[in-house]
């Protein structure tokens, strides 16, 4: 145990200043998605800021939630913590690759009364539903009512929940899929890092894992010992091996260890031990590749003989 603990380092809040915490919080919980959220105060005034701390909380209801924290430097608040105070309305506008430096620069501390819109070269749509507008280049926007504002402390750094009511969405049409449904590849959108960093998610970034909601995954304490101690797999392949919702039968086995595993049983008959690894080996490149199939195949023919 010693040994693991020695691996981390540990962090009381209560003991770092509120810039280190800050930093600390805004590295390691990432990548976080943006709301661009575009809001109005009492005398019609826009306002158009990017804030992390946000994400999606329900369906049915739909609800979204972000936080608008209050400024570290001089614990003022936020424009748009002010505005939705005053109109309870807010457009939650999502972030792609092409609009993410529009939004840097609307991030930009501006005086109250200044058009973030304008500033950073944007176009406001009127909404449906309330008074905000949205933003045009957004591929997404969600025009909401604000159902209550939970603030979490009066101290610099602490955030103030916004929950959002969604009462219409938009999507731009090159961002369906043939489904009708949201493509990931096609929204292309971007996420808040730590310091100066986003994330984008882009075609070469995206993977997918099979979700093991309709099938129950074995789990990995049905793997069998001699492949969960293996030098090779790591954790992550025990995972990737333990989310199936069962194992390939022998005489599968059987026909894939004679069309594509006959080289190595050649090669290594005489070392068993050699032929383990390098069977373990092969279903490594096979796991890091998403042929988790192949990959159970290829370690169940050792136990085969």
């Amino acid at each position: 145990m010693s040994d693991l603990a020695s691996t981390h380092q540990e962090f009381n809040p209560d003991n770092l200043n509120p810039q280190k915490l800050h930093a600390l919080l805004l590295g390691g919980v990432a990548p976080r998605p943006i709301a661009f959220a575009s809001t109005i105060d009492k005398a019609g005034r826009v306002n158009l800021a990017p804030f992390s701390y946000f994400n999606v909380f329900s369906a049915n209801p739909p609800i979204l939630i972000f936080s608008p924290a209050r400024r570290g430097k001089d614990n003022t608040t936020k424009h748009t913590l002010d505005n939705v105070l005053e109109v309870p309305e807010v457009v939650i506008n999502m972030v792609d690759y092409d609009l993410v430096h529009a939004c840097s620069l609307a991030s930009t501390d501006y005086p109250q009364g200044v058009n973030e819109f304008e500033k950073a070269g944007l176009t406001e749509v009127p909404s449906v539903t309330i008074t905000p507008p949205r933003v045009l280049e957004s591929p997404v926007s969600m025009e909401c009512k604000v159902l209550k504002v939970e603030s979490l402390g009066p101290n610099p750094g602490a955030g103030n929940l916004v929950f959002c009511e969604i009462k219409r969405m938009h999507f731009r049409n090159n961002v369906l899929g043939s489904d009708g449904l949201p493509d990931a590849v096609l929204l292309d959108l971007v996420a808040r890092c730590g310091g100066s960093y986003y994330t984008r998610a882009s075609k070469e970034a995206l993977f997918e894992i099979p979700k093991p909601i309709a099938n129950l995954g074995i789990g990995v304490d049905s793997i069998p010992k001699d492949i969960c101690t293996s030098s090779i797999l790591t954790g992550k392949h025990l995972a990737m091996l333990g989310n199936v919702a069962s194992l390939p039968d022998e005489t599968e086995v059987n026909d894939y260890k004679l069309i594509e595993l006959s080289e190595i049983f050649l090669d290594y008959a005489d070392n068993g031990v050699v032929l383990e690894l390098e069977l373990h080996k092969h279903a490594l490149k096979l796991l890091d590749n998403g042929n988790v199939d192949e990959a159970w195949k290829t370690l169940l023919t050792f136990n085969l003989g």
